[in-house]
């Protein structure tokens, strides 16, 4: 039997990758029908890892009852800290008065926020934590089931899911179950749906392909969605349209922290008053990302909001979330004692990573150990009482995949984006899916596509020893 020189994180993954060994598979092979699904190249363009990854059943549901709770909290805490004043929560973690005003309208509109989240956890000595949790309906990474299929094509693969009962969940489907039930309103009309993927203008130039993408995927499932940005959104006889197309739900792609200006609110406000009359439904609500909102998980996270939480909150935020604070003049540190921050963040540089709290994609994050001891003392005295945090440094456990080229393996490091929904709307525990970014980089400090990193697919084990069963709603491989 081949022996690796580090073992995989899962039983499952030394079994596969020494399968791999034994039968001589060439990695190119593991990818190559990947790479001709047009409908995923677009989104990661070829860059796929040579192997999926594998959750136990456990995992998966540790994982997904943490994430779970965590969206839960999160979401609750204008009532918890706020007196139910979503706009003071959104001035708290550092948007503007015209973004409070947006989110608290939103929040009082429409039904309840159904949980739809993509989170980033590293894994580290001590297992999986939380590095940020995207609440929001413009998630990157809903194509990754297509990953699933394309890989199921390879012989080698395909029985080794077959023969240890593995299985994947549809995150599509999951997001579409999510907005029938967050728009029921506006998406039982006796006729297929029409649903307006509505982006930024900017970020519209670039990101209209993935949006047509979504478009197809939506057609196979009997809605007609159509590719727009909010400038391209008008208004006749109390509809929304575009396109020419009269709109029953508008599915967000453009993020709060995009309207900046008075002419930003302009071009949403055509948008928001439907929504807050019932005209037309929205998914997610625009104060979504607020709870997503990094300064909301250093609420979380920080000590003297403790007595809000019960003893099992307590002990998943200590579990499953590195230490997290705004950047203030004095905060706790992570033995609870009161600390001057900067003092503290300048001698705990390596250990450190420097966030803001609105932007997203990696956008203006400092990791602490890439840079030198001036620019850190910079930017963290730019940082200060602004939008805002610090947060512990996760070291993730390297991971075994197959080399790039010939035989052998590479140690990679790996972005876990686990998919949550909710389990009263799709079923099973709210997992929903994983995509995997992967990079060689021991030091880097945010694992993306746009700095270089790869992407796979999960396969997770539908029972363990207890003969506990966790696929309700997953999609098994066939046999």
């Amino acid at each position: 039997m081949t022996q690796l020189p580090h073992a995989p994180r899962s039983g499952l993954g030394t079994q596969y990758l020494e399968l791999l060994a034994r039968q001589g598979v060439d990695p190119v092979e593991l990818t190559r029908q990947v790479v001709a699904d047009e409908l995923v190249t677009v989104a990661y363009q070829g860059r796929f890892l040579a192997s999926p990854v594998f959750l136990s059943a456990a995992e998966r549901r540790s994982v997904a009852a943490d994430l779970y709770r965590t969206h839960q909290l999160l979401t609750q805490l204008p009532d918890r800290l706020f007196g139910g004043d979503t706009g003071a929560l959104a001035r708290e973690v550092g948007m503007t008065d015209t973004q409070a005003d947006v989110v608290r309208r939103a929040a009082k509109a429409g039904p309840p926020l159904m949980a739809l989240a993509r989170s980033d956890l590293y894994r580290g000595a001590d297992g999986f934590k939380l590095l940020e949790l995207n609440i929001t309906s413009a998630l990157g990474g809903f194509e990754n089931t297509g990953i699933n299929r394309a890989m199921l094509q390879h012989p080698v693969l395909a029985s080794f899911v077959a023969e240890h009962g593995l299985g994947y969940v549809d995150t599509f489907q999951g997001i579409v179950d999510t907005l029938y039930a967050e728009c029921a309103a506006h998406m039982d009309g006796g006729r297929r749906p029409v649903v307006a993927l509505v982006d930024w203008p900017e970020s519209f130039k670039t990101y209209e392909p993935r949006l047509k993408v979504m478009a197809a995927l939506f057609d196979s499932v009997g809605i007609d969605a159509v590719p727009c940005h909010v400038g391209q959104v008008t208004e006749r006889d109390g509809r929304l349209e575009a396109h020419g197309r009269a709109i029953d739900v508008v599915y967000r792609f453009f993020l709060v922290e995009e309207i900046a200006t008075p002419a930003d609110l302009a071009l949403v406000e055509p948008l928001l008053r439907a929504f807050e009359e019932g005209r037309v439904g929205m998914f997610s609500r625009l104060d979504a990302e607020l709870y997503g909102n990094k300064g909301a998980l250093a609420m979380l996270s920080d000590d003297r909001n403790r007595s809000a939480f019960s003893a099992a909150e307590r002990a998943c935020i200590d579990r499953f979330l590195p230490w997290t604070r705004h950047v203030r003049e004095t905060a706790t540190d992570a033995a609870g004692e009161r600390i001057d921050l900067l003092a503290y963040a300048r001698a705990h540089q390596e250990d450190l990573i420097l966030k803001p709290t609105l932007l997203h994609g990696g956008s203006g994050i400092v990791p602490g150990w890439t840079v030198g001891p001036e620019e850190w003392r910079d930017r963290l005295a730019e940082a200060l009482d602004g939008p805002y945090v610090v947060q512990e440094r996760i070291r993730p456990v390297p991971e075994v995949f197959p080399a790039d080229e010939g035989r052998g393996t590479q140690e990679l490091f790996l972005n876990w984006g686990v998919f949550l929904t909710d389990p009263q709307v799709t079923g099973g525990d709210g997992y929903n899916g994983c995509l995997v970014r992967g990079s060689t980089d021991p030091e880097v400090g945010v694992v993306s596509m746009s700095g270089g990193a790869r992407v796979a697919c999960s396969f997770y084990e539908t029972d363990d020893a207890t003969g506990d069963t966790t696929d309700g709603d997953a999609t098994d491989a066939p046999a």
